[in-house]
C-alpha cells in the first residue's frame, strides 16, 4: 500500500505567496506512483484540502486528518513547503511532534532557532563559525540611531530578526538619518531587528541535505544582484539578479565553503533540505555564514532546484529522497 503523505502550502505571513510558487513545483514533480498526495492549504482563514470538485474539506486538528467521501484519510508524512510562520519557525514541528507524525524539515526546536537570526548568528560563533558583527535591537528598549551606530563600522545590513524572502531588509551606507528609517522599516515586520555589518566579498548560496545517512552538498550558486543588495525584489524580480550555477570559482574556494556547510548542517542538527547564504571574503581568504534556510524556495527559477539539475538529479528523485527520509523516522 502506498504511503499517504500531506503536503503543506501556504502560510500566515507574507511568504506565503512564495509557498504557492513553490507548491506549483513541488506539486508538479511529486511521485504519484509511489505516494498518494493530500495538498492541506494552512491559513489565517483555516485548514483546508480541495477536492477535484472544489469542494474544501476542512482539516481535523485534533489528528490532523481530513475526511474524504466518507472515509477518514490520515497521513504517515507531511512534507512541508510552508516559508514563513508557521511552516518554518517550529510552530507546525512542533504539532507534528505532539501527533508523532513525521515531516520533511529540521525540528520543531532547530527550525524556532534558524528563524530568529539574531540566536542562529550566536550558537554559529559559538561553534566556531564565521559571522558579522551585529547588534541586536529589541522594540521599545532601543536608544538613537546614533548609540546604535557608534557600536558598528559601516556599511551595514538592517533586518527583521524573524522572517526570510529579505521582507523589510535595508543596506545602510553612513550614520545618518537612513539607519533611523532603515530599523523604522524593520519594525513594522518584527518587534525584533538586527543590525549586521556588511561583510565585502562574492555571495554564494549552496542546499544541503541528508539522505541515507551521507550528507549532500549542492553544486555552489554565485549570486549577483543588480540592486545595491539581494533584498525582495532582487529575489523574486526576474533580471534584478544574476545567479551562476554551477558557481564560477576556484575549487580551493568551494571546498572552503562546502566545508563550511557541511559543518553548519551537523551543529545545527539540521534534517531535509536547508539553503545557506555565505559571504567570501578574500581578504581573510574565509567564509562567512549569512542565514540558514530551513524551507528554501522550490519555484523553477529557484535556486535549489537549479543546484539539483546541475547535480544531475531530477526533482522528483530529490522530492522522494526527501519524503522516504521522513518516512524513515516514522
Amino acid at each position: 500500500m502506498k504511503p499517504t503523505i500531506a503536503f503543506v502550502t501556504g502560510g500566515y505571513s507574507g511568504e506565503s505567496v512564495i509557498s504557492y510558487k513553490s507548491a506549483i513545483t513541488i506539486q508538479k514533480n511529486l511521485d504519484y506512483d509511489r505516494y498518494t498526495v493530500y495538498r492541506i492549504d494552512i491559513t489565517p482563514e483555516g485548514w483546508f484540502h480541495e477536492q477535484r470538485d472544489g469542494k474544501k474539506v476542512t482539516v481535523d486538528k485534533n489528528d490532523f486528518s481530513v475526511l474524504v467521501d466518507g472515509r477518514k484519510v490520515r497521513f504517515d508524512a507531511v512534507l512541508i513547503g510552508i516559508h514563513g510562520t508557521p511552516g518554518e519557525d517550529g510552530k507546525l514541528q512542533g504539532y507534528f511532534d505532539i501527533l508523532n507524525l513525521p515531516y520533511t524539515s529540521c525540528d520543531a526546536a532547530v527550525s524556532a532557532l534558524t528563524f530568529n537570526k539574531r540566536f542562529t548568528v550566536a550558537v554559529a560563533a559559538f561553534n566556531g563559525i564565521n559571522v558579522a558583527r551585529s547588534v541586536f535591537l529589541l522594540k521599545g528598549r532601543i536608544g538613537s540611531p546614533d548609540e546604535v551606530a557608534k557600536n558598528l563600522q559601516f556599511p551595514v545590513f538592517v533586518k527583521p530578526n524573524n522572517g526570510g524572502s529579505s521582507i523589510g531588509m535595508s543596506r545602510v551606507n553612513s550614520a545618518s538619518e537612513e539607519l533611523g528609517a532603515a530599523i523604522e522599516k524593520a519594525f513594522k515586520e518584527d518587534d525584533q531587528v538586527l543590525v549586521e555589518e556588511f561583510i565585502s566579498g562574492r555571495e554564494f548560496t549552496v542546499g544541503v541535505f541528508q539522505s541515507k545517512g551521507e550528507i549532500i552538498v549542492l553544486p555552489l550558486t554565485e549570486v549577483r544582484s543588480k540592486k545595491e543588495f539581494f533584498d525582495f525584489e532582487a529575489k523574486y524580480t526576474a533580471g534584478l539578479n544574476e545567479e551562476t550555477t554551477p558557481a564560477v570559482v576556484d575549487e580551493a574556494i568551494a571546498e572552503k565553503v562546502r566545508a563550511a556547510a557541511r559543518k553548519i548542517y551537523r551543529v545545527f542538527n539540521c534534517r531535509g533540505i536547508i539553503r545557506i547564504d555565505f559571504i567570501y571574503n578574500e581578504a581573510k581568504a574565509e567564509p562567512f555564514m549569512l542565514e540558514i534556510n530551513t524551507v528554501p524556495g522550490q519555484s523553477e527559477a529557484s535556486i535549489v532546484p537549479q543546484q539539483l539539475r546541475a547535480l544531475g538529479w531530477t526533482l522528483k528523485d530529490f522530492y522522494s529522497a526527501l519524503v522516504d527520509e521522513a518516512l524513515g523516522r516514522k
